[in-house]
């Protein structure tokens, strides 16, 4: 069968766990093969949110926290799941105060797409957070010990590089990101 356009037959779990899912499907690619994949997408779950939460005093807020799958300290944005009933707007406002403490007055849209398409059907929806609070955390999470890092804007890039050279990994996401919320940001 020769089709033009690539398309899915099928999806199976394979296995699932309390917060994944092991996917296999079939599909035709391009040229009209049919062929197989493997990825793993999420359960329970509506999509994942992304802050890029920003003080009126310019400066970056990250966090730090132990990621099993690296085995490494990762310094990334607060981001979470978006549970099922919830907006993404409502997820981005409580995992910004569950991971930082702060609320924001604002959050403005920045970007959505596949964080690892290869991998996982996963879109990431990010945000960039203004006008913050601090409310003192909530942590809803027992299993997450984050530390909260505030940077001027300015010295990002130094900084994470000096945090790299420390032994944590960087999540990538943080480099464009900024870029993308600084056309919302009086730099």
């Amino acid at each position: 069968m020769k089709n033009k356009n690539a398309h899915i037959v099928q999806k199976k779990t394979v296995c699932q766990g309390n917060f994944l899912k092991f996917i296999a499907t079939e599909y035709y690619d391009a040229s009209g093969v049919l062929r197989e994949w493997e990825s793993f997408e999420r359960v329970n779950c509506e999509g994942i949110v992304v802050i890029v939460p920003v003080t009126d005093e310019n400066k970056i807020l990250l966090i730090k926290q132990f990621r099993p799958p690296v085995n490494s300290y990762v310094i990334e944005f607060p981001a979470g799941l978006v549970d099922r009933g919830e907006t993404f707007i409502q997820a981005a406002q409580r995992e910004l105060r569950e991971e930082t403490g702060y609320s924001a007055e604002e959050l403005i849209f920045l970007a959505e797409g596949p964080m690892s398409s290869g991998a996982s059907g996963e879109i990431l929806t990010a945000y960039v957070a203004r006008g913050l609070k601090y409310e003192g955390i909530i942590n809803t999470d027992e299993a997450e010990h984050i530390e909260i890092l505030d940077i001027p804007l300015m010295e990002l890039v130094p900084v994470l590089s000096l945090l790299q050279k420390q032994g944590n990994l960087i999540d990538l996401k943080i480099y464009g990101l900024t870029e993308l919320a600084k056309n919302h940001l009086a730099v």
